[in-house]
């Protein structure tokens, strides 16, 4: 269940989060129960994306199938919030956390605050750069932008002109797509990046931000979007030439991205496993709540999705 959480000025870090899933600090949330003496927090960077409602998802399912308490949040995209939100799950004491970050660096110091406290933290999605995490689960995103740009090529005949749409600034998921993009590219000479901007990983900035480049550079024949929510919003804005002139390429395998690709708009998305990594997280934060030895990294699989296998990820 979710309930809106309410917020009072000044009272942001000490007020908890009651077992109904209130956040106290301007974020919603939910408490998954199985009925266990362990308790975990799960902050989720923004559950206005259906990639992280699946992360959040199989997290809950995992929850359930363990026997364990999961609160979840939704930072809503504000950094700061998000911090609140880790403080207030190390001020409650929860046994582990499990943080999506907003942002991979202003998440730092609430992490460095949970671990003095002897309370282990699992990023999920996204690293955490500055502070030491019990586990980091995540796509191999840098092989994903290979994978991508790959794809890209085939669809282009390795000739044009490209434009990147990027994610989050500050975000590691958009630092290694766009590293594994730009080195898998490079292979191909006769391809040329004109342009790359930043549109959040949010479908609305996409369309604005695309057609913004469009005007810019009308000779654009490939996109290569760090997500399917800005690959959708460029397919809004290139109209009836996408998939036809203008070949898009997106990332993440969500369910309205898949719908794309099976249309013909959307030329390919490299698909990840959101409800695969959700439910590891929870795995992950269970064992480290016991004491037990984790690995450090664990790297969920990515694969392409094109017209001729999307029915397989769906």
């Amino acid at each position: 269940m979710r309930i809106p959480a309410i917020v009072m000025a000044g009272a942001a870090l000490t007020l908890g989060l009651a077992a109904c899933g209130s956040s106290g600090d301007g974020g919603s949330g939910s408490t998954s129960s199985g009925g266990g003496d362990i308790k975990i927090g799960m902050s989720v960077s923004t559950l206005n994306n259906p990639y992280f409602v699946q992360l959040r998802d199989g997290a809950e399912a995992e929850a359930k199938k363990e026997g364990v308490t999961l609160t979840v949040t939704d930072a809503q995209n504000d950094a700061s919030q998000q911090v609140n939100q880790v403080q207030n799950f190390t001020s409650q004491s929860m046994k582990a956390i499990i943080v999506n970050p907003v942002d991979s660096d202003a998440a730092a110091p609430a992490v460095k605050a949970a671990d003095r406290v002897k309370i282990p933290v699992i990023a999920a999605d996204r690293g955490v750069n500055g502070a030491e995490v019990a586990q980091t689960v995540a796509s191999d995103n840098v092989a994903g932008g290979k994978l991508a740009a790959q794809e890209l090529a085939k669809q282009l005949g390795e000739k044009g002109n490209v434009v990147v749409l990027q994610g989050t600034a500050g975000t590691s998921a958009s630092r290694d797509r766009g590293q594994g993009f730009a080195e898998g590219i490079a292979a191909y000479p006769n391809i040329k990046v004109v342009a790359k901007q930043p549109a959040d990983f949010d479908r609305t900035k996409g369309l604005d931000v695309m057609t913004n480049m469009l005007q810019s550079n009308p000779d654009i024949t490939g996109v290569f979007a760090e997500n399917d929510e800005m690959a959708l919003g460029a397919i809004k804005a290139v109209g009836a030439k996408a998939g036809q002139q203008v070949k898009i390429v997106g990332f993440d395998g969500t369910p309205d991205g898949l719908k794309a690709v099976q249309a013909g708009t959307l030329a390919a998305t490299v698909a990840q496993q959101p409800k695969l990594l959700g439910q590891q997280a929870v795995q992950a934060a269970v064992k480290a709540a016991k004491g037990e030895d984790i690995a450090k990294t664990v790297a969920v699989p990515v694969k392409v999705a094109t017209k001729e296998n999307a029915a397989d990820f769906q």
